[in-house]
Order: C-alpha cells, then sequence, then structure tokens
C-alpha cells in the first residue's frame, strides 16, 4: 500500500469519527462518502492553498519550539474539542487601547483592527481609550533594567481589567497597550497572551517597533493581534506549517512567521464562519488593495484564485 493511498484511508477515518458526532446526519452529510459536505469541501480547499505555505522546519536556537514541545492542533481536533465560537449574539471584536499612543501607534491599531475584521470575518469596534494603570502591587509589576522600566503581568489585564469591560455583544475583547508585559517570574517578557475560556487578551507595542520601520512594526502587531484572537476562539499553536497562529519567542521568529493562516488554520476559521474559504480571501484581497500591502495581495490573490 502507498503512503498517498493510506493517507487518504487515515484521513477518511479521522473525518468519519468527527462527522459521527454530527447531528442530524441524513441531513447533513454526503451519504456517499459519509462526510459531511462542509467539512469534506474545507479539506478540499486546505489542499488547493497548500502550496503556498512552507512546512514548520527543525527550530532555530531560542525558537519556541525548541523551548515548549507541542503537538499541534489539526482542523479535525479544532472541530472535535467544543471551541469557543461567536454566537448570534456575540459577533463582534472589541479592541481596547490602553495607555498613551503616539500618530505611529494609533496608526497601527487602526490598521491592525481592519485586519482583524478582515482576517476573521467580524465585525470590529474600538473602544474609548483608557488610561494604564498609575501604580500596581507585586506582583503586577514589577521594574526592569536594560533599560530601567516597569513592566505589567499580562494576567492583571485577563483576570482583573478586561473581564469587567466584556460586553454582551463581544465575540472577544483585545486590548493593546504601550506597557512592557511579562507572564510570570519565569520569563522575560511577552509579546501578549490571550484566555482561551474567558474571550479576553492582551498585547503590548512595546518591543514591536525595536529596530523596525513602520512597515514591520505594522505587521509584527498584526500578527501579534491576529495569533492572540485566534487563541480566545480556541486555536491553538500550529506546530505543522509556518503560519500566523505558530508560537514566537522573539522578535527575529514573529518577522519570519506570515500574516495569514496556514490550511489547517484557514479551515477553521471558515468552518467557525460557516462560510466558504474564497469568501475570506476576498476580503483579504480587499484590505491589502486598500493598505497598498502589494506583496500580502500577491498573496492573497494567488490563494483566492486556487479556492475559485
Amino acid at each position: 500500500m502507498t503512503l498517498k493511498i493510506w493517507n487518504l484511508l487515515l484521513l477518511s477515518l479521522c473525518l468519519g469519527i468527527v462527522s459521527a458526532c454530527s447531528p442530524s446526519p441524513a441531513n447533513n452529510q454526503n451519504p456517499a462518502r459519509g462526510i459531511p459536505p462542509e467539512i469534506a469541501g474545507l479539506h478540499f480547499d486546505m489542499n488547493r492553498i497548500e502550496p503556498f505555505f512552507r512546512p514548520m522546519g527543525f527550530p532555530e536556537y531560542g525558537d519556541w519550539l525548541e523551548t515548549n514541545k507541542e503537538p499541534g492542533q489539526t482542523f479535525d481536533e479544532y472541530i472535535a474539542s467544543s471551541p469557543t465560537l461567536p454566537t448570534d449574539e456575540r459577533r463582534t471584536i472589541h479592541v481596547q487601547p490602553i495607555g498613551k499612543f503616539d500618530e505611529q501607534q494609533t496608526r497601527v491599531i487602526k490598521t491592525t483592527s481592519d485586519y482583524l475584521q478582515a482576517f476573521f470575518g467580524l465585525p470590529v469596534k474600538t473602544l474609548t481609550v483608557k488610561a494604564a494603570p498609575a501604580k500596581l502591587k507585586e506582583p503586577d509589576q514589577r521594574m526592569i533594567d536594560y533599560p530601567q522600566h516597569r513592566q505589567v503581568r499580562s494576567g492583571y489585564f485577563l483576570e482583573k481589567v478586561l473581564p469587567p469591560l466584556l460586553s454582551k455583544d463581544a465575540a472577544a475583547l483585545i486590548a493593546f497597550t504601550d506597557e512592557d508585559l511579562y507572564p510570570d517570574t519565569s520569563m522575560f517578557f511577552v509579546f501578549g497572551q490571550a484566555s482561551l475560556e474567558k474571550r479576553v487578551g492582551v498585547w503590548s507595542l512595546y518591543r514591536l517597533d525595536d529596530q523596525a520601520d513602520f512597515d514591520t512594526f505594522l505587521r509584527r502587531t498584526m500578527k501579534i493581534a491576529i495569533h492572540e484572537t485566534g487563541h480566545m476562539f480556541s486555536m491553538r499553536h500550529c506546530t505543522k506549517y509556518e503560519c500566523v497562529m505558530s508560537g514566537t519567542n522573539h522578535l527575529g521568529e514573529t518577522d519570519r512567521r506570515p500574516v495569514d493562516a496556514c490550511p489547517e488554520c484557514m479551515a477553521k476559521i471558515a468552518w467557525m464562519n460557516k462560510e466558504k474559504p474564497l469568501d475570506r480571501y476576498n476580503r483579504l484581497v480587499a484590505f491589502a488593495k486598500k493598505y497598498q500591502m502589494k506583496e500580502e495581495m500577491r498573496d492573497f490573490e494567488k490563494k483566492q484564485k486556487a479556492v475559485e
């Protein structure tokens, strides 16, 4: 038996397990194969865009997967996990800026908010800027050197600041802050962090403009924002491809990641929204044209054509 045939048999078995949990099989499944047509269609489109993504290679020194051994999460595993999804009542992504932002940072937040809307296909509402906390007690803040500055524990935002601000129509509440963040005493800093259960997340602009022009700063912010928001919809780290949902430990690793979701993660978003991948790529092409992001536009157009 060839490897290709074996993979097809294994894929059919996995899909059969997922479809067995679906309600009303007589109405929702393709009786010829026992696979819900929407899932079969997404697998087909996954194969069509696969050539545009690089498989995840061996991690370099200091990379996320060198220090964090993770199994990843396939599209079928995502479906089977009962993920947190938007509902008819909760379909808006709320963006909460916290701190003081200069003109460049404000522009980055605006563009990133528009990208969130195109990427996830959900309305995005930017809320009024809130001031950062003036002073906190340990362990919610600490002072570090080189250069000396304050860091705020990311859990402070996730546990104390954001949950009370989560409105009934919010599919997710995400905060941008100019504060440097750290998750706990075991780590020097973190770019962002999100809760898979509470639908809240926070990320920092503090380090994203290090040795970067505006375009690099913007793309870093877009990647971190998409990544953390994906976690709020129960999307775990991707280990199969170079993907916006792949974990990163440092800016060099963030810069290597694409701004788009790999085939597995693309299917999660399309399934989450009950839409065709073509609808999503139409939005992404329009976004890239609006902001004159020529490299991304060409990439999105190739995927758009592949799933037509």
